[in-house]
């Protein structure tokens, strides 16, 4: 990124930082970022990491895409967040319909993260009002005040999901011009380490699940898994138009692509194995240097 684009990073980090109402130091605990490195980011002596940007942009309640690009979740760009603006975020007139955290973020945010987590560790299915007002040490008509029914609940928690993961793309490939360096990339972005990323798959498993058993939960599913979809084919069709990739459907080749990450990836959820992740990217990256890049 120019020192131009780095500034404005930093600007809208601040403007975050005042709208949270807490100190620069109370901010940095709050997202578990130590104060000098805070700082040293926001002074640009350092640069704010990716996973940083992430954890910021989903704290206060905004997209990454905003605070990379000053424009809002539904502003056209290939890697931008899902098309339905975060439950935890609302906009005001003006330029680029600047985010801001909506009253009492801190409190919802808490029950959709909850909900994130019950929802990847119990089942879609599994999870009731009751265990996330108890997760949060609050009570039921808390969590209704907040979210009326259990499936508008479960559906804001798919939200926030989604949010997150395609914010960690915007974030880790925003600054890669090379296009088969952004391919690898966001491939090891999908590699379900242990962690948060095995639980965005854990997630993602559950709403397969429900999606095939419920027909009002295909056309969310369909929403959600199209933004991959077009991140990839934008990816491989870029590598097209610069002459790094071989002539192919680009349609067929990532239809392909996120087949094979999906079975891969269900292997290693299944096999409980971190082994499996370095297997998996091995299989992905021989796919790509036989099919994708040129000779």
């Amino acid at each position: 990124m120019s020192d131009e684009v780095l500034d404005k990073v930093r600007l809208r980090v601040r403007e975050v930082i005042r709208r949270s109402g807490r100190s620069q130091r109370q901010f940095g605990d709050a997202i578990g970022m130590e104060p000098t490195k805070l700082s040293k980011s926001l002074t640009g002596v350092r640069r704010f990491t990716p996973t940083e940007l992430v954890t910021i942009a989903d704290f206060t309640g905004v997209p990454v895409n905003w605070l990379l690009n000053g424009q809002s979740a539904d502003a056209p760009t290939s890697l931008t967040s899902p098309r339905a603006a975060p439950v935890s975020a609302r906009t005001v007139p003006g330029e680029n319909k600047r985010p801001l955290p909506a009253p009492g973020y801190s409190r919802e945010r808490q029950i959709i993260e909850a909900t994130h987590r019950l929802i990847a560790e119990a089942g879609y299915y599994s999870v009731r009002v009751a265990d996330v007002a108890a997760a949060c040490g609050t009570s039921t008509a808390t969590v209704h005040y907040y979210f009326p029914t259990l499936r508008a609940l479960l559906t804001a928690a798919l939200r926030h999901q989604v949010q997150v993961a395609f914010d960690r793309q915007v974030a880790g490939l925003h600054d890669i011009a090379d296009p088969v360096e952004r391919l690898h990339r966001l491939i090891d972005l999908q590699l379900p380490h242990a962690g948060h990323v095995r639980q965005e798959w854990s997630i993602w498993l559950q709403m397969w699940a429900a999606a095939s058993l419920d027909t009002r939960m295909r056309a969310l599913y369909r929403d959600f898994y199209q933004r991959w979809h077009e991140v990839l084919a934008d990816t491989l069709r870029e590598g097209q138009e610069r002459g790094a990739f071989r002539e192919f459907d680009v349609v067929t080749m990532t239809t392909r692509l996120t087949a094979l990450i999906d079975g891969l990836g269900i292997q290693v959820l299944v096999g409980k194995s971190d082994t499996l992740v370095t297997d998996m990217r091995r299989t992905l990256y021989g796919v790509i240097e036989a099919d994708v890049l040129k000779s």
